[in-house]
């Protein structure tokens, strides 16, 4: 009973210190999120600067884990060089090692005044005021987590079963190892572990060298969550989080038949044992960011080998050639081709949606948002290719066809985004939750989706064939589905005055949908304002009255 008490106790604690870790990483992003994206995203312009940026965020977010995602998303958008997002997730590692030694740091009358002085900064009406009051409550809570990991862990302490244990991991360093990588990787958090350690510690059971080999498996333990977040990303981002583990592996397997000389070293100094694990785990990460710094370019060209990019398929391929890059014409001609064929994937994504309204099949939204993740990368591809385009062997005609193609690029994105966070979301709730829109909503719906999937393929005929006539019906078109829109609002709103139980239950869900196709075809429309421009057919958005 008593080993279940003790159990309870240290699980709980450390749960508290999960959640701890939680409010303040949410707490910090709701604060100063745009402010840390911007600054890891323009921060990276040397090796310092980099290494600067990582360790700040991860100090701020608590969590390297969090930087390392918000790294590999830059990698993957080209805003961040491979070489240099290792390098910032070697100051991640840094600022993590930093977390864990002003944690233990922390004195014990620390925690109940950030708890109150985090209450009372939270009750402000600001975003940025509430996240800094999680954040404040937050490391309030890890500071008292840790004091509850040492009162849990008192009884261990004189435990004969804990005391055998670890002398049988003292004479089997590399299953200690093991063990507390596993720890890290379940707890999703080496500071966690290291907290645990620090607690361990305490007791006196622990030898300095056995405490080095924990500290070394909580390293590499907590490099595998961001490899595990990031198995469906694309390849460059995958590859930072892989960078990080090799660098996290290499330097823990060198350190490991080293750590009985470490421990005789740390010996010497006049450092607490108490305290040994955060400085030990503070030296490990120093040490390694200094030794693996000069070898990230190779690191870089070694991940590309391991996860390089996938070979398209032959209905897939890319019509972006490098090679075309100084013949415009072909190479404008060539991203034309892959604009037209995001389009097709939008119409795909459309038509799944309207084939979930149907046939109230949730199946149908499977393959959503994995066709919005291609079109994004796809529109970023397209952008990036158009503006290598040698914008001084061509004309206007040509300058204005290749800013058409990164706007219709960007609109169609914008669609994907709308489906994916509007019309997926929207969808999947009404058949979760069992709701049947009243029979006329659902054929307004309908009515207003098949619309829309006809405007789209207008819109592709009007991009490759820029026709002004049919660019003329596209924008009439986008008047038609204002006015469905707001019949069918009216409508709708009609039979709630009538007290129609599904449109009741159904209200919000009837109107968000009608918005976002309202808004997706305005998108849809946007692909013959130039043509239309161009041939003097528009005023302020308005097309001119026919010629008689």
């Amino acid at each position: 009973m008593d080993s279940a008490i003790v159990s309870i106790n240290l699980f709980g604690a450390v749960a508290l210190l999960l959640f701890g870790l939680g409010l303040v990483r949410d707490g910090m992003q709701r604060a100063f999120g745009a402010r840390l994206k911007a600054g890891l995203a323009t921060g990276t312009r040397d090796g310092p600067r980099a290494f600067f940026a990582g360790l700040v965020a991860t100090v701020a977010l608590q969590s390297s884990t969090a930087t390392a995602l918000m790294v590999a998303s830059f990698v993957e958008r080209d805003l961040i060089l491979p070489r240099m997002a290792q390098v910032v997730l070697l100051g991640a590692n840094v600022g993590t090692a930093m977390t864990a030694w002003i944690v233990a740091m922390g004195v014990g009358w620390l925690s109940p005044l950030l708890l109150l002085s985090g209450v009372v900064v939270g009750r402000g009406s600001s975003n940025a005021r509430k996240g800094a009051g999680a954040a404040l409550v937050g490391i309030g809570l890890m500071l008292l987590s840790l004091h509850l990991i040492g009162a849990a862990t008192e009884p261990l302490r004189t435990s004969a079963a804990l005391s055998a244990f670890l002398a049988l991991l003292d004479n089997a360093w590399p299953v200690a190892l093991i063990i507390s990588a596993v720890l890290a990787v379940l707890a999703s958090s080496s500071l966690a572990i290291v907290v645990l350690i620090l607690s361990l510690a305490a007791s006196g059971h622990l030898s300095t060298g056995l405490l080095i080999v924990l500290v070394l498996g909580a390293n590499l333990g907590g490099a595998v969550p961001p490899v595990l977040a990031t198995l469906h990303a694309a390849p460059s981002a995958r590859r930072v989080a892989v960078g990080n583990l090799i660098v996290r592996a290499v330097g823990c397997f060198l350190a490991l038949p080293l750590a009985g000389y470490s421990a005789q070293l740390l010996e010497l100094l006049p450092l607490s044992h108490d305290k040994l694990p955060v400085d030990a785990h503070l030296g490990f990460n120093l040490a390694l960011a200094v030794l693996a710094a000069p070898f990230t370019g190779l690191l870089s060209r070694l991940t590309t080998r391991l996860l390089p990019e996938p070979a398209k398929a032959e209905n897939g391929r890319s019509f972006l050639e490098h090679s075309d890059l100084q013949t415009p014409v072909a190479a404008l001609a060539g991203a034309s081709r892959e604009v037209l064929g995001v389009g097709d994937m939008i119409e795909r994504m459309l038509v799944q949606a309207n084939d979930a309204l149907q046939q109230t099949d949730i199946s149908k939204l499977s393959t959503i948002s994995a066709l919005e993740g291609r079109v994004d990368r796809a529109q970023h591809e397209i952008k990036v290719y158009v503006s290598r385009v040698d914008q001084t062997e061509i004309g206007d005609q040509h300058r204005r066809r290749a800013t058409d193609i990164v706007d219709y690029a960007i609109n169609l994105e914008h669609i994907g985004d709308i489906i994916e966070k509007g019309l997926l979301a929207e969808l999947a709730k009404k058949i979760t939750r069992g709701l049947t829109f009243s029979r006329d909503g659902h054929e307004e719906l309908s009515r207003l989706f098949a619309v829309t999937i006809d405007n789209l393929r207008m819109a592709q005929a009007v991009f490759a064939t820029r026709d002004n006539a049919m660019a003329r019906r596209l924008v009439e078109a986008k008047e038609d589905v204002r006015r469905l829109e707001r019949q069918s609002a009216e409508r709708h709103l009609q039979r709630l005055r009538d007290g129609r139980a599904e449109s009741i239950e159904t209200s919000s869900l009837h109107l968000d949908m009608l918005r976002d196709l309202k808004r997706i075809n305005a998108h849809i429309a946007s692909v013959a304002h130039p043509i239309l421009d161009q041939s003097g057919l528009l005023i302020d958005s308005r097309i001119r009255p026919a010629a008689s």
